[in-house]
């Protein structure tokens, strides 16, 4: 099953990140690493939120994610939640 974890930044967040970005991409890259993130990356125009995307057996892959990210920590991150994903077309 396919979870999509959407954030909501505060404003300014793009100058904002710049202390916490290293730690941020860390965690998702070993998170990549597991393969249980698929897919993440900033919304642009405006750069308001980010979307990522994971693939496991249960929501929390994507909560814990989340409650352990770096941007959510350091209150980077408005608001978040996470939807189930049913794909049909694509790897699934």
């Amino acid at each position: 099953m396919y979870y999509i974890l959407f954030y909501k930044t505060i404003d300014n967040y793009i100058e904002k990140r710049v202390p916490y970005r290293g730690e941020h991409l860390k965690h998702a890259k070993m998170a990549e690493e597991k393969g249980t993130l698929i897919m993440a990356g900033a919304l642009a125009e405006p750069p308001d939120g980010a979307v990522l995307v994971f693939k496991g057996d249960s929501i929390e892959i994507a909560k814990d994610f989340a409650k352990n990210d770096p941007y959510v920590k350091n209150g980077l991150i408005t608001e978040w939640y996470v939807r189930p994903w049913t794909v049909v077309i694509g790897n699934n």
